[in-house]
């Protein structure tokens, strides 16, 4: 399928084939130092967009669309698409490429640097609601989710393809390796699920490690009751500084040598024996800590 202006059609970019076609016809060359890697399995694309869960009613904010595989597929199932990318290169092959799409509009961007509040009141206005939906590089994975979850954006759901291991350590519960200060500050701000692991080898260039998409559905309230959510994730980072060491000692660092004795003290007042570790700790226990600490007056 030829568009208007001479150029491809969306439908089927995610394909070996035509993602061979586009890289040509353009001359694209990939820049290592943005994480480009291209999807080329319509299997995949499709679990992404079915897992976001959208209808003509809702939008999808798109982050890193490339030459717009996965757009092409959010195209077809959500009412509004607002794709951002920063390779100025890549602006004229989504445009060409997504030209006969009336309801997709790309932004070329960082998301790191946009006002994402703004850009939903203005591009999403009528919508019932909005998704991220994303085939996000690895190397700014965690900056971007954080960003999008910090900031308190009215969204839905984040559906993102991203490394394995920051996957599971997203999705891990307590007491097992994975599980740590990225799994505490993920699951303080939504429920997260594992959509499906995806193989290396359906992407062009292929990555060194294998991916795996992870749903986030935004919680309406935190699971925990905490009353300084600033202090509540330095204790979850102090208590994950040396995963080696005991809980007790972690805290004693952050809290101060002087306060040893008082640590030991607080902790058991919290009824948390003092030698374990930060993995084997649920949210709720963190929560505690911080609220003992903070009625103690450590800030």
């Amino acid at each position: 399928m030829s568009n208007a202006r001479g150029g491809m059609g969306a439908a089927d970019v995610g394909t070996p084939r035509r993602t061979k076609e586009i890289i040509a016809k353009y001359g694209f060359s990939f820049k290592k130092s943005l994480g480009q890697n291209f999807l080329i399995d319509q299997n995949i694309l499709n679990k992404i967009v079915e897992a976001a869960e959208l209808d003509k009613t809702k939008g999808a904010l798109e982050i890193g669309p490339g030459i717009g595989a996965l757009t092409g597929q959010l195209a077809e199932a959500a009412g509004k698409v607002t794709a951002i990318e920063i390779d100025n290169r890549l602006i004229p092959i989504l445009r060409d490429v997504l030209a006969e799409e009336k309801h997709v509009e790309v932004v070329h961007g960082d998301v790191l640097k946009l006002d994402l509040a703004k850009l939903l009141q203005e591009k999403y206005e009528g919508m019932t609601g909005v998704s991220v939906v994303a085939n996000l590089p690895y190397y700014v994975t965690t900056p971007i989710l954080m960003k999008l979850l910090e900031e308190r954006l009215p969204l839905e759901h984040i559906v993102v393809m991203i490394q394995k291991e920051v996957a599971e350590r997203m999705a891990a519960k307590p007491g097992g390796k994975e599980y740590g200060s990225l799994s505490v500050a993920v699951q303080y701000y939504c429920e997260p699920k594992l959509v499906c692991t995806v193989p290396h080898t359906v992407f062009i260039p292929q990555p060194n490690v294998d991916s795996a998409v992870i749903k986030l559905s935004l919680r309406d309230k935190p699971p925990v009751d905490i009353t300084d959510e600033g202090h509540f994730f330095r204790v979850v980072g102090a208590s994950f500084a040396q995963r080696r060491k005991t809980l007790a000692n972690n805290l004693t660092a952050f809290a101060g040598k002087e306060r040893r004795e008082a640590v030991l003290k607080l902790l058991e007042g919290c009824g948390i024996d003092p030698t374990r570790r930060g993995e084997t700790l649920s949210m709720e226990e963190f929560a505690r800590i911080s609220r003992a600490m903070l009625e103690q007056g450590w800030a």
